[in-house]
């Protein structure tokens, strides 16, 4: 069962997959117009500051906490981590690239992958759904192996970074795949921490990211949405 599990994996966690993720770049553009990420160095840095300090590291959690807590059928622990991630969002925007994507999980995995576990919570919680959350639910109905959630979804976060850093200019394709490559040791640190740990554990000093994405919210010219 778990093995069938990692199958799903792929292809949520595809660039194809209808969750609009190439829309958001999570501050990274007002990071870019303001010159603090200007190259592949500065980029590699921004990223490993998400996934070790910041709000990889945290979703990271999330997403733990709400496996664990649709693996048991524990409503309660479920409902309390769903209500968690959206206030943990430092911006108007960062809840709105958090709560689309859930949300349009949501309808995908309900329409094309159907598992007890995603009806249940779907008929439960009426809100909107961090995405984190909707990924450990139906990963946890359709049997995937928490560890290896944790680290596909981790590596999926630093592709979608990487990508919207590419798309605004200040790296080219084959930077962008070295950075991928140079985040691996950071994403398997994030998903072991996370696979261990506790909402006790929410916590963050990506200040940055956090400010770049309010900034973000005025910047005159953009692309992204956040």
């Amino acid at each position: 069962m778990a093995e069938a599990g990692l199958l799903p994996l792929l292809v949520w966690l595809s660039p194809a997959f209808p969750v609009g993720a190439f829309a958001y770049s999570h501050g990274l553009e007002w990071a870019v117009e303001t010159g603090q990420v200007s190259d592949a160095a500065s980029a590699q840095a921004w990223i490993a500051d998400l996934l070790d300090a910041g709000s990889g590291r945290n979703d990271a959690v999330l997403l733990a906490a709400a496996h664990r807590a649709a693996s048991a059928g524990d409503r309660g622990a479920l409902g309390a981590v769903a209500e968690l991630a959206l206030a943990l969002q430092p911006s108007r925007e960062r809840r709105l690239e958090a709560a689309a994507q859930g949300n349009a999980f949501m309808i995908a995995v309900r329409s094309a992958w159907p598992c007890a576990a995603v009806d249940r919570f779907a008929a439960e919680w009426t809100d909107d759904v961090a995405y984190p959350v909707a990924l450990g639910v139906a990963a946890a109905g359709h049997g995937a192996p928490l560890g290896a959630v944790l680290e596909a979804a981790l590596l999926a976060f630093v592709g979608n970074l990487v990508s919207a850093v590419v798309r605004l200019g200040p790296i080219g394709q084959t930077d962008g795949q070295k950075i991928i490559a140079a985040m691996l040791p950071h994403v398997r640190s994030a998903a072991s921490f996370a696979e261990s740990s506790s909402l006790d554990d929410v916590g963050g000093a990506a200040y940055r990211s956090d400010i770049a994405s309010l900034r973000h919210e005025t910047q005159y010219s953009r692309l992204f949405r956040s």
